[in-house]
C-alpha cells in the first residue's frame, strides 16, 4: 500500500509550500484504507460519501452532516462512495504558521492544551453549508487576491468555531501546535484489538516495519506476530464467552481475513473449536 502525501499530491504548477490551501476532492471509486502522510493540519468539508479515520489510539466516521478538523500526522482512512457511485469534499489545509498567528491575535494564547483525540468533530449547519459553498480551488486561483481571500477564509471559519464551541475548540486549536507525539505502547496497545495489520500498525508509529518490530521486542520481549495475536485470540474467546456472538460476527474485526484461518488459529491456541466454546 503506497504512502499518499498530502496535500503535496495535490499541488500542480506550485514551486513553494502554501501556508493555506483549497482543493476540491472527487473520486468514483472507493479508496479502501489508504495511508496518508498528512503535512499540514486540515478541514475535511464531506459534501458526498462517508469518510473513516484511524488514527494512532482511536478512530472516527463521519458522513456528510459533519465535517472533520484533523491533525497532521501518519493516519488510516477510508473513504466511501455514496448510492450514486461518488465521493465528494472540500479540503482546507493550514499551517502551523498560520495557526499559531491566529491564535496570538484572537485568543489569549494560553498554554497548549495536550488533547488526546488528533480530530475534532463539527456539526454542520445554515452557516458552515454557506461557508462551504464559498470555497473552491478556482475561486483562490488569481495570485493576486488569493492570498489575501484564503487568510479571510481561514479567520472566518476559525473565529465562527471559536463562538459555536468556545474552550473545547480553543484548546483544540492549541493542541495542534503540540509537539508531544503518541508514546510506542500507547499505539500499539490502542490498536491489539483492532483488524489493523502488523505494517498498519507500524505505519501509525511512523516506523517501517522492521524497525517496529525491532522496537517491539525490546518493549515486549516478544515477537510482535504472536503476542498481538494472543491478544486478539484472548479478547475473541471472552466475546464469544457472553454467548451473544459467534465465530462469524467477530473474525474480522480481530484481523482474520476468513473465519477458517480464525478457526483454526483459535482451536489451537485453546484446544477446542469457536463453536464449541459454551458447549
Amino acid at each position: 500500500m503506497p504512502i499518499e502525501n498530502i496535500p503535496e499530491i495535490y499541488f500542480e504548477s506550485i514551486s513553494t509550500p502554501q501556508d493555506l490551501f483549497v482543493y476540491d476532492f472527487k473520486m468514483t471509486n472507493d479508496v479502501v484504507k489508504s495511508k496518508v502522510n498528512l503535512s499540514m493540519n486540515m478541514f475535511s468539508f464531506l459534501q458526498v460519501g462517508k469518510k473513516q479515520v484511524h488514527f494512532a489510539n482511536t478512530s472516527v466516521a463521519v458522513n456528510n452532516q459533519q465535517s472533520l478538523l484533523l491533525k497532521k500526522g501518519n493516519w488510516l482512512w477510508t473513504e466511501l462512495l455514496d448510492t450514486d457511485a461518488i465521493y465528494y469534499c472540500k479540503l482546507f489545509f493550514f499551517s502551523e504558521k498560520k495557526l499559531t498567528d491566529f491564535l496570538s491575535k484572537y485568543t489569549n494564547n494560553v498554554k497548549p492544551y495536550q488533547e488526546e483525540v488528533p480530530y475534532f468533530v463539527i456539526e454542520n449547519d445554515d452557516y458552515l453549508a454557506a461557508f462551504i459553498s464559498t470555497l473552491s480551488s478556482q475561486a483562490f486561483s488569481n495570485p493576486i487576491f488569493s492570498d489575501a481571500l484564503l487568510l479571510l477564509k481561514f479567520e472566518e471559519i476559525m473565529l465562527y468555531l471559536l463562538n459555536k464551541y468556545g474552550s473545547q475548540f480553543e484548546h483544540y486549536l492549541h493542541s495542534l501546535i503540540s509537539k508531544e507525539i503518541s508514546p510506542f505502547k500507547n499505539v500499539v496497545e490502542s490498536n491489539v484489538h483492532s483488524n489493523l495489520k502488523l505494517e498498519e500498525i507500524a505505519f501509525l508509529c511512523n516506523m517501517s516495519l522492521s524497525t517496529f518490530k525491532r522496537h517491539f521486542t525490546n518493549e515486549y520481549h516478544e515477537p510482535p506476530g504472536k503476542w498481538i495475536q494472543d491478544k486478539r485470540l484472548q479478547r475473541a474467546k471472552e466475546l464469544l464467552q457472553t454467548g451473544n456472538l459467534k465465530a462469524s460476527d467477530i473474525y474480522l474485526d480481530i484481523g482474520y481475513n476468513n473465519l477458517s484461518n480464525f478457526s483454526v488459529a483459535f482451536k489451537n491456541k485453546f484446544g477446542i473449536s469457536p463453536s464449541d466454546i459454551l458447549k
